[in-house]
């Protein structure tokens, strides 16, 4: 198909949580409008070195950049790569490739919100639109909203709400891309994508073995995978497997969403279509939903980027420490959890999966962070920090939200009185010891009875597996009965002390 280039100043696509060329709104409507488009990545140091910085991610990231880099030359395009502030290189740019307009996937999280108010005023200085489209969430924090126009704080009628509203058409990838160089503008640069090490970065903490691969096309085939896993592993099973830690009952798709290799909006789309909309592929969809929620939530509330929802939190000090800075001197509990050396098979399984890979499945994020603020009782934001560093799928919304929910300190949050226990929550979700053996090896030989829980072993019971309970793996660093105990009436100390204010 020939396409006629048009006098039209050309437009800049800014990619950032958006690393696709399927389903993107804001790509599709600059193609559409006839003119030259100039793709452009920014690589912000800020973001490499900022608060929740991450080796893994960044080498997710660099490889999703250079796939993004490859889609487009396939297409006619040409992906520029540009380091430094957003502020200053995004209108440069801009003015650099003579465009009339900058669009972005539009950002929820305060801090690119404040970083698009900021480049969106320097773009008008110098007479360049700035548009900021849907293409990171299913639906829009304007649209899942009470009937008096007000935002959900609980999960429930939220989804509710979000359910019933229709999911947009999924947009094919435009093919070809008019690139600037074809329609006689500036010609291309060498635009390669930097390494890590030629960003001053570290390589990714996690080993090889365990990363996927980045980039659109790997997450399509993961997508595929998993839609195509059949009745006993995929989206219609969802609803019964997801919380198995040994069997992988996930769909491992949350790397690629939250760098926007894949949309929201397709992966519910295709979901729903594998079993008609059934109890297992509604289930996984919800997981979408808890995703916008805590979004909505942030882009709300910005305030809780940083402190507790439930205002009776904010500036309470938690007994177990508030250290949030692994180089610093953190106490000894708060070691033994990030090490994976708590004397719960458990909690230690899932911290060391999430060392060597960068994953962890829901459930044990759940279990782990339970034990954190409820065993341990500290400060959540010690566990969100650590998330964070650790993480591919790393999202400030969600992992906020999911803290907060796990310390009880947030909206739609666990009741304070309920603490998980590990023990319990290990024999329901990993039977057999699967889970615990693969992470846990100086536990491999310690019988089903007592995988759970090693230290009720005998001393003979003890040789004969070869793991000495304080020697080859260490006794509980707590005793969960007692801990819980103190939880709740540590919990209940500070509601008595504290009026609630709502947010």
């Amino acid at each position: 198909m020939t396409h006629r280039v048009t006098e039209l100043a050309s437009s800049v696509v800014w990619f950032r949580r958006d690393l696709r060329l399927h389903d993107h709104p804001a790509l599709t409507e600059a193609v559409r409008s006839g003119a030259a488009v100039a793709p452009l990545f920014v690589i912000d140091p800020a973001l490499l070195r900022g608060r929740f910085a991450s080796t893994n991610r960044t080498w997710f990231l660099l490889g999703a950049v250079r796939a993004l880099s490859d889609s487009l030359a396939a297409r006619g395009s040409h992906l520029f790569v540009r380091i430094g502030r957003p502020t200053e290189v995004v209108p440069a740019f801009a003015r650099d490739v003579g465009a009339g307009s900058v669009l972005v996937s539009r950002e929820i999280g305060p801090f690119g919100r404040r970083r698009d108010r900021a480049v969106a005023d320097s773009l008008e200085r110098i007479g360049v639109g700035f548009r900021a489209m849907r293409g990171v969430l299913v639906h829009e924090p304007e649209e899942v909203v009470t009937g008096d126009g007000l935002g959900y704080r609980v999960f429930t009628p939220f989804l509710r709400r979000w359910e019933a509203l229709p999911i947009r058409a999924i947009l094919p990838a435009p093919d070809p891309i008019i690139s600037i160089e074809a329609a006689g503008g500036r010609r291309a640069v060498d635009d390669a994508v930097p390494s890590a090490a030629d960003l001053g970065v570290g390589g990714p903490t996690a080993h090889d073995r365990h990363l996927p691969e980045p980039g659109e096309q790997a997450a399509r085939r993961r997508l595929a995978a998993w839609l195509e896993s059949g009745p006993t592993r995929g989206p219609s099973a969802y609803a019964v497997t997801r919380d198995e830690l040994a069997d992988g009952g996930t769909s491992r798709l949350g790397p690629d969403l939250r760098l926007g290799h894949l949309s929201p909006v397709e992966v519910a789309t295709r979901a729903l279509a594998v079993d008609g909309g059934g109890p297992g592929s509604r289930r996984f969809v919800s997981e979408l939903a808890w995703r916008d929620f805590y979004a909505h939530i942030l882009w709300r509330d910005p305030r809780i980027a940083h402190e507790a929802f439930q205002r009776r939190y904010v500036g309470v000090e938690w007994p177990g420490g508030t250290d949030t800075d692994p180089s610093s001197g953190a106490s000894d509990h708060i070691v033994a959890w990030r090490e994976g050396q708590t004397g719960y098979p458990v909690i230690d399984a899932a911290m060391r999966q999430l060392a060597a890979s960068g994953f962890m499945p829901n459930r044990a994020r759940m279990v782990v962070a339970s034990f954190l603020t409820k065993d341990l009782l500290v400060d959540w934001r010690v566990g969100e920090a650590h998330f964070m560093a650790h993480l591919l799928d790393g999202d400030p919304a969600s992992n906020l939200g999911g803290w907060q929910w796990a310390a009880s300190v947030g909206t739609d949050a666990q009741p304070y009185f309920r603490v998980f226990n590990p023990i319990n929550q290990a024999e329901r979700f990993d039977p057999d010891g699967r889970y615990v053996r693969r992470w846990v090896p100086e536990l491999a030989r310690v019988p089903t009875a007592r995988i759970q829980a090693p230290w009720t072993m005998t001393i003979d019971e003890q040789i004969a597996s070869g793991c000495r309970i304080g020697s080859d793996y260490p006794a509980p660093i707590v005793d969960h009965a007692e801990a819980r105990r103190r939880a709740i009436a540590w919990h209940g100390s500070v509601r008595d002390a504290t009026a609630e204010s709502e947010p």
